[in-house]
């Protein structure tokens, strides 16, 4: 019998891959390279809208979950963290989210068999980015009512954004950097409604992001408080990415492992950025910071966020 995530997750500790911006930096890609044939007419550049080369370079995506795959990655997410209208408009290209959703999942499914074996099955999560978007903040600081989105035109995006990762066949989805707790109930509710439309339903991950040192989220929460508002849907992990490296990680982790029946998920940055914005912490460096994660028995899944690579994860 194949044993499904779950039952994988009783026995060992999961490892999920790393950074996907990071690597596709090291290809130099340009414009032209995001273009490909299908977006050669776009008025406006295109360079930096990473989700766009499933569609466009399709074999470098694939490459770069081969290389997460053969460090020993268990899950690997979709090249999708923009993958909605709401992050596309920026492009105008609101119109290619099928596309750039499905052709992702669908060619992380390919690594993915492509790896798995009968003793080590490997995964795929849809990553469902954030927005550039708050539902919870107003950005305009002499108008605290005005808001630039509203939950309905979130969850139109994102279930516009999971009807595709599932027709994609992934085999989780996974709500990440998660800034504001109501985008993420936005994504939840989605999420739940193209389960009862389609009639199926796949595990579900939550990561949150605590944006500095003060513990909390960007809309205010702290990391007990994020745990308990999304507890109503039944998780298969919750935790923490992003903005912090591991040892800063560390307390947030602390505050929520015991506190819920879900398996707690982390995936740090290689540390803080420099005064460039690049990110030093080494492999070693890295791997003690979370050799302490595991004494503690913090974690069920772990993997890397900004700064981290095939040499981070292996």
């Amino acid at each position: 019998m194949n044993k499904t995530i779950k039952d994988i997750l009783k026995e060992r500790i999961l490892i999920l891959d790393g950074a996907m911006g990071t690597m596709i930096q090291r290809y130099n890609l340009k414009e032209k390279d995001f273009r490909g044939t299908q977006f050669v007419n776009s008025e406006n550049d295109l360079k930096g809208n990473n989700d766009l080369l499933s569609i466009t370079r399709p074999e470098i995506i694939k490459e770069i979950h081969a290389e997460y795959l053969k460090a020993g990655a268990d899950i690997i997410e979709t090249n999708t963290f923009s993958g909605t209208t709401i992050a596309q408009a920026d492009y105008k290209l609101e119109s290619a989210i099928y596309d750039i959703n499905f052709q992702s999942a669908k060619i992380a499914k390919e690594a993915a068999k492509e790896f798995s074996t009968p003793e080590k099955p490997r995964f795929v999560a849809g990553a469902i980015g954030p927005t550039n978007r708050t539902a919870s903040i107003s950005p305009k600081v002499e108008d605290p009512s005005f808001r630039h989105v509203t939950f309905d035109d979130l969850r139109i995006a994102y279930k516009q954004q999971v009807e595709a990762l599932l027709d994609g066949n992934v085999d989780l989805l996974l709500v990440e950097t998660v800034f504001d707790t109501l985008n993420c109930k936005a994504a939840l509710f989605a999420i739940s409604e193209v389960f009862e439309e389609k009639e199926i339903e796949v595990p579900i991950m939550v990561s949150g992001t605590i944006t500095d040192e003060s513990g909390r989220t960007l809309s205010g929460q702290t990391a007990e408080a994020f745990l308990i508002s999304v507890s109503h849907i039944p998780l298969l992990s919750i935790g923490f990415n992003c903005a912090l490296g591991a040892n800063l990680l560390q307390p947030h982790l602390e505050a929520i492992a015991q506190k819920t029946p879900f398996a707690i998920s982390a995936h740090p940055n290689a540390g803080l950025p420099n005064a460039f914005g690049e990110y030093d912490e080494t492999p070693e460096e890295m791997g003690e910071q979370i050799e302490e994660y595991l004494k503690k028995d913090l974690i069920n899944i772990i993997g890397g966020c900004c700064g981290t690579s095939p040499e981070h994860i292996r």
